[in-house]
């Protein structure tokens, strides 16, 4: 069980590479400006992050907390796990190999390459990259990191919730945090232990966590729509479900045509170019799939940027 004391620890960690992790922003609005009847609504901007995702920091914890062999990193990843991978091997001078499914965007891909890393594209989805990549861990004897069900990753990715506490003084009423594999929000649950309440949203073409509170536990989804590159895990990881079950109030779905247009709003508002998965949280409120209450503060994570740019407008 990941808890407060890993994140921290994670945190201290993450410190001895002061220029890599970034503190970024946290935009606090009145909750009109986003046309959603609450007290305040905090834009947590994450898609800032080193690697355009939060994910920077749950990788660099991995790397940084484990013996790196000769052969270097791998990773399997529909992109931004894979980007933050690659970038924290870079910083840290070692070789990096990175297997993503078809669905993967060349925007991602791109990027991947540009940070050194070899790119293997295998797979229809998420599932499939991952198995190819197992059997070439076993060959190599890389270090893997895993996109999202590993401790140091989890913990590294409840630096966000810390960060968020930290800035605001407190933590906001309520955290509204997108699911694929549920690295996120593992590490955000863990940190704010039910200090706040913290609803799970998804896609409703990939609903891992919704599908295993249904079932009473994790089970295979079929994967699809507009999010699957970054939340196109096939099922939630063993730690998210672990810390789920004590630290997550409610699961949510959202339909592909409002994520879209929650995404489109984002940049015509805001000018803030996020990709698809960072935009469920001002979805739920857009649509009213979450009501908060009129004082409530509702916090969202833009948790990620690594989207073509011509989808956003």
């Amino acid at each position: 069980m990941i808890d407060r004391a890993h994140i921290a620890q994670a945190r201290e960690r993450l410190a001895r590479l002061p220029d890599f992790v970034r503190t970024t922003p946290l935009l606090r609005l009145g909750g009109r400006a986003l046309g959603v009847d609450c007290a305040e609504v905090w834009l947590k901007l994450e898609h800032l992050q080193v690697g355009g995702s939060f994910k920077a920091r749950g990788m660099l914890n991995r790397l940084l907390g484990q013996p790196l062999p000769p052969s270097g990193v791998i990773v399997a990843s529909g992109g931004n796990a894979g980007i933050a991978t690659a970038a924290a091997a870079r910083a840290l001078g070692v070789r990096c190999e990175v297997f993503v499914p078809e669905v993967s965007p060349e925007a991602k891909r791109a990027r991947l390459r540009a940070l050194g890393a070899e790119v293997v594209v295998t797979g229809a989805a998420y599932a499939e990259a991952l198995q190819a990549c197992l059997v070439r861990q076993q060959a190599t004897g890389a270090l893997l990191t895993h996109a999202y069900d590993q401790p140091e990753v989890v913990a590294g990715a409840g630096t966000v919730a810390q960060e968020i506490e930290a800035q605001g003084e407190r933590l906001p009423d309520s955290l509204l945090v997108s699911v694929g594999g549920g690295g996120l929000i593992g590490g955000v649950a863990a940190w704010v232990d039910s200090r706040a309440r913290v609803v799970a949203l998804e896609p409703e073409g990939a609903p891992t966590l919704h599908a295993a509170r249904a079932a009473g536990e994790p089970v295979d989804v079929a994967v699809g729509g507009i999010a699957a590159d970054s939340l196109g895990a096939k099922r939630i990881g063993a730690i998210a479900w672990e810390i789920s079950q004590r630290h997550v109030h409610q699961s949510l779905l959202l339909p592909d045509e409002a994520i879209r247009a929650a995404q489109r709003w984002l940049w015509s508002e805001f000018k803030l170019a996020v990709e698809p998965a960072a935009a469920l949280g001002l979805a739920a409120l857009q649509t009213g799939v979450y009501r908060p209450q009129p004082g409530e503060t509702v916090g969202l994570i833009l948790c990620g940027a690594n989207c073509d740019p011509g989808t956003v407008a």
